[in-house]
């Protein structure tokens, strides 16, 4: 089942990121699409404020991997544009399957690689502030996420 939030600014997407990292669990995983500017990166930098993280939160796009280990919880911000073929040796399954939290933009280039359970927010541009953010959760922990912070 989708869910539908309605972003009219960025204290707003910050403020679901934040409301989600409440929930958080080793292991979390989640999967943020939309075009450019739409609020992916926005979404990054309300979790890892609220993980307590104080380093400048940018979007990974050359390096592929950030790693933020500073915060209550380590953060693997992830940002797969620039990959290319599903490249194997970034050792997806290893972040997907560790202590920290897991937030890749442009996850539906490796859709085929992503577990099955994660949490999936899409991003749809509506002018320039307002934006439709549509959380899509696979699996029961996922449900009770979005179902807490809805």
């Amino acid at each position: 089942m989708d869910y539908k939030i309605t972003s009219r600014s960025i204290e707003d997407t910050m403020e679901l990121a934040e409301n989600i990292e409440s929930e958080k669990f080793p292991g979390m995983i989640i999967c943020l699409d939309g075009e450019l500017g739409s609020g992916k990166t926005v979404f990054v930098k309300g979790f890892a404020k609220s993980l307590g993280l104080e380093e400048t939160i940018t979007s990974p796009t050359f390096n592929i991997v950030k790693e933020y280990t500073s915060g209550e919880m380590p953060l693997y911000h992830m940002d797969v544009y620039r990959l290319e073929d599903g490249d194997e040796s970034i050792g997806f399954n290893d972040y997907f399957n560790s202590d920290g939290v897991s937030i890749i933009e442009w996850s539906e280039l490796i859709n085929d690689i992503l577990p099955e359970e994660r949490l999936d927010i899409k991003f749809k541009v509506i002018d320039e502030n307002t934006r439709i953010i549509k959380l899509t959760p696979h699996g029961s922990k996922y449900e009770d996420i979005v179902n807490y912070v809805i």
